[in-house]
């Protein structure tokens, strides 16, 4: 039987920490398996809830070019963000015909214990996104009932002391404090006063 072609994945938070604990116990558990490391991906000093993780981007690379047969990780954690994101991201995995491992939770979706814990996953996660759904559309219920209309708060803007400030030479950000608008929004309310327009002629 041909061995499989595995990726590891490993990551630590912060630069003081090290990976080599994981390695050792993930380098140990594909021996025992007869398993071939093809690569091992290692991110440091990232927080999980990172979306750029370019290690992480790497052995899914591989994935998505079928260099690999499994991912395989320390642990949940280590690998996905939230639930949501761990579902979507084995979902993804198993369209690509790539199997899962985590060494910690000794979950394996090549086995029929593992296809099962990840029905749960999908289940839970199902579930999950359901209550969200719910809270959402119970909140603009309640907000109708109460004779709101939903979505943002409008901010009123005085144009003219905006278009004085920003002449003073006042950066984009310190007039976005002054009003409680974002950077951009004061950017865009810039944009639609004609250049060197007199100040009282900007309502």
């Amino acid at each position: 039987m041909e061995s499989k072609r595995v990726g590891i994945y490993a990551r630590v938070s912060t630069k003081d920490q090290t990976t080599e604990n994981q390695l050792l116990d993930l380098r140990r558990y594909c021996e025992a398996r007869g398993w071939q490391i093809t690569a091992e991906c290692v991110d440091h000093g990232l927080s999980g809830t990172k979306d750029e993780r370019p290690q992480l981007k790497a052995v899914l690379g591989l994935a998505r070019k079928r260099k690999i047969d499994i991912l395989l990780v320390w642990r949940f954690d280590r690998f996905a963000r939230s639930l949501s994101n761990l579902v979507n991201s084995l979902e993804e995995l198993k369209c690509l015909g790539v199997d899962f491992a985590s060494y910690q939770e000794n979950i394996d979706t090549s086995t029929a214990q593992g296809k099962m814990l990840f029905g749960i996953f999908v289940s839970i996660a199902e579930f999950e996104r359901a209550l969200i759904v719910e809270r959402i559309h119970a909140g603009l219920r309640r907000a109708r009932a109460q004779g709101r209309r939903p979505g943002p708060a409008r901010v009123s803007v005085d144009t003219a002391k905006l278009y004085q400030m920003r002449q003073a030479g006042q950066s984009l950000r310190d007039i976005g404090r002054a009003f409680s608008i974002s950077r951009m929004t004061v950017k865009r309310l810039l944009s639609q006063i004609p250049e060197n327009a007199p100040v009282g002629a900007i309502a």
